[in-house]
């Protein structure tokens, strides 16, 4: 009696188990990918959305550029590359023997001018006198007139009685002749001094002594002397950290050469850069988390975007990007997002300027 086919080809029992251990394996890692599956997908509808992340940022802050005010050699440097400095801490001073020497001669020039002035003004009050005088010789001549018409208007009366003779009646005409003649002249005088007042206002300002043009001219030379021996002290106008320092006592320096550079650390930001494709949501005022390398991530910063770039990266290269060209690539172009920190974070771990960072905005959070 022949066996069934199907007996001879019957599995042993130990394949057969392990048939099954191996299906059930299957079954178990196709439901915990499916499992991790639908959880990164909760997590992305739920939370991922939330969050655009770039590790492309760096500190910044907007230096100071240290540059003296006027030519000098400079025969101190008191302070050194990473020192910390406070506004106005002497940062350099210049050699000021010259600059003394244009203050005294200013100061000279100014009471030169002011003493001039005085005798102006002197010369004003003497001509305004003069001018009273004259005033006195008008009424007084004026006077002599009238009484010489009265007189030879009586004279003219009594002429035809016989009482007064021809001779005396030519005395009394000529005497209102000379009356008049005398007004003529006080009034001739007057206007003259009048012209030669006027000569003296302008050339006094005809006022105070601080208003007259020449010590106008000479108070602005003395101020800018004055202005010159300050600037042979080179001071700080911020607080911060000392840069690219660049003073060697000795120097012979011009103006506007930058000597050096004031770092504000503790008003230091943060420029983002992310991708286009990633701004879509960015606006100003939503939260960021920020990790710098240099601390790790066990100190997380916390700031908001308080602005956006206006163009990409490469738009304002030196070099920019020709894209009309034949031999056009596509790149994924970045944008800058600046970024604030709080004081608080940066005073209990300072950064530096250039250090990299990792920024994370919470793009669905209210601004």
């Amino acid at each position: 009696m022949s066996v069934p086919d199907t007996a001879k080809t019957a599995p042993p029992p130990e394949e057969t188990k392990r048939r099954r251990q191996r299906a059930g394996g299957f079954i178990v890692l196709a439901l915990i990918i499916l499992a991790g599956g639908a959880g990164w997908g909760a997590w992305r509808l739920i939370t991922g959305n939330r969050f655009v992340g770039t590790d492309n940022a760096y500190v910044g802050a907007s230096q100071a550029l240290i540059t003296p005010q006027i030519d000098g050699t400079l025969i101190t440097v008191p302070i050194h590359e990473t020192q910390v400095v406070k506004r106005g801490d002497v940062l350099a001073t210049l050699d000021d023997q010259v600059p003394k020497l244009y203050l005294a001669k200013a100061e000279a020039e100014y009471r030169q001018a002011v003493s001039r002035v005085h005798g102006y003004l002197a010369a004003d009050v003497s001509a305004a006198a003069q001018i009273q005088a004259r005033d006195a010789e008008i009424a007084q001549a004026r006077n002599q007139l009238e009484r010489a018409q009265t007189d030879l208007q009586r004279r003219q009366s009594l002429a035809g009685t016989g009482a007064v003779s021809a001779e005396e009646i030519t005395t009394a005409q000529n005497a209102v002749r000379a009356a008049q003649t005398a007004i003529e002249q006080a009034t001739a005088n007057k206007r003259a001094a009048e012209a030669n007042l006027e000569q003296q206002k302008t050339q006094s300002g005809g006022g105070a002594v601080e208003a007259n043009p020449e010590v106008a001219l000479a108070k602005i030379a003395l101020d800018g002397a004055r202005l010159n021996m300050i600037y042979t002290v080179v001071r700080s106008p911020i607080d911060g950290v000392i840069a690219n320092n660049r003073a060697q006592i000795g120097q012979a320096i011009k103006a506007g050469t930058i000597l050096m550079s004031i770092v504000p650390i503790q008003d230091a930001f943060v420029d983002a850069n992310f991708k286009e494709a990633q701004l879509r949501r960015v606006r100003i005022g939503q939260p960021v988390e920020l990790v710098a390398d240099i601390y790790g991530k066990d100190v997380v910063f916390h700031g908001r975007v308080i602005g956006i770039g206006g163009g990409t990266g490469s738009a304002f290269a030196a070099i920019p990007a020709q894209n009309a060209t034949g031999n056009w690539i596509k790149v994924v172009q970045r944008v800058p997002v600046r970024v604030t920190l709080g004081p608080a974070e940066l005073a209990a771990h300072p950064l530096r300027v250039g250090l990299s960072m990792s920024a994370k905005i919470d793009v669905g959070a209210a601004k």
